[in-house]
């Protein structure tokens, strides 16, 4: 793997800018306070290439990933685009010899994960994905407890909701082909979150949705998202983790997250977390504030690994455990039966 003295030997570009969000500037304004050196730009639509050098003055913009990596000299490039095209973009910028970080999800199928996986490693190149999310400040609080300090004992079960009762917005993550499905928005985040607290080998997944009744009222009809779907992963360690998207829930949990162990629960939502617990045969409800969030810290990683060969944090095999989690339980709610989890 091609080591950088520094991390602005790295020159870095994204794939996709504007959108909803200017993630493509978000991204490079994070890479670039990480160290590495911005050169590079690949975006369809010309508009959005005219605010990239509006913001980056200078900055190479292409019409054309192939274009991109023909005549830039990037090393590092980000994959900004719909779920339904990380597989195939990185898998092109790996052959070109690219180290890549895709947005989250990682792609949406295993099959997918593995080939770019299998790439990367023949090519010897850094694949990750962007899960800032890692260091959101309330999963941080919330291993520094539950993992380090064992506030709530063993833990055996993390539930995960996100949503309530509307309907799903027309833009393409409310696409099934393009977006993978309800679970892969707001589930890969959670899963992330569950992954950290639990430490074990996924064993079985079973999933289940509820389709149909917002479709009609929607601009991608049949392929519009599911009006719910719903996730039990089976861990190793006898451990299980409860995963829920929904737009069709009318008594939605107000935490994104409830851990619960052998002597308490902990309960996560956007402000604080609330910790209950029985001591002494009295029960103890508390609640506080989560850390600040550290997302900074995915590209500073990136920076370091490549410079220094500090471990990677975010491995592609670990970001292809959701996903793995996420495609077994569509298949499992098409075919009505758990699906044993495989590792390579």
């Amino acid at each position: 793997m091609t080591t950088y003295t520094s991390p602005k030997e790295i020159k870095v570009g994204v794939i996709g800018y504007g959108g909803a969000f200017n993630m493509g500037r978000a991204h490079l304004k994070e890479m670039q306070a990480a160290g590495m050196t911005p050169v590079a730009v690949a975006e369809v639509d010309p508009s959005r290439l005219a605010v990239a050098t509006q913001d980056y003055p200078g900055i190479q913009t292409y019409g054309s990933v192939a274009a991109m990596l023909k005549k830039s000299d990037v090393n590092l490039v980000t994959i900004i685009t719909p779920h339904n095209t990380h597989a195939t973009l990185a898998l092109q910028c790996l052959k070109a010899d690219r180290h890549v970080v895709c947005e989250k999800p990682l792609a949406i199928t295993t099959k997918e994960c593995d080939l770019m996986i299998a790439e990367a490693k023949k090519n010897k190149r850094v694949l990750s994905t962007y899960h800032n999310r890692h260091w959101d400040g309330w999963i941080l609080r919330a291993v520094e407890q539950i993992k380090k300090k064992k506030v709530i004992g063993d833990v055996f079960r993390v539930e995960a909701h996100m949503g309530g009762y509307s309907r799903p917005g027309d833009w393409w993550r409310g696409s099934r082909s393009i977006s993978g499905g309800i679970l892969y928005d707001w589930g890969v985040h959670l899963l992330e979150y569950t992954l950290q607290l639990i430490d074990s080998e996924i064993t079985e997944v079973s999933g289940h949705a509820k389709a149909g009744f917002w479709a009609p009222q929607t601009k991608w009809k049949k392929d519009s998202i599911e009006d719910e779907g719903f996730a039990t992963v089976r861990f190793k360690n006898g451990a299980w983790a409860n995963l829920t998207i929904t737009h069709l829930d009318s008594n939605p949990k107000p935490s994104m997250l409830e851990i619960t162990g052998t002597k308490g629960s902990y309960l996560i939502d956007w402000s604080e977390y609330t910790l209950i617990r029985h001591v002494d045969g009295v029960k103890i409800r508390e609640t506080g504030k989560h850390y600040e969030s550290q997302s900074v810290l995915f590209y500073k990683n990136i920076a370091n690994h490549l410079t220094k060969g500090t471990p990677l944090i975010i491995t592609p095999e670990w970001s292809r455990r959701p996903i793995h989690i996420l495609d077994l339980a569509v298949q499992s709610a098409k075919l009505g039966k758990a699906l044993p989890a495989r590792y390579t």
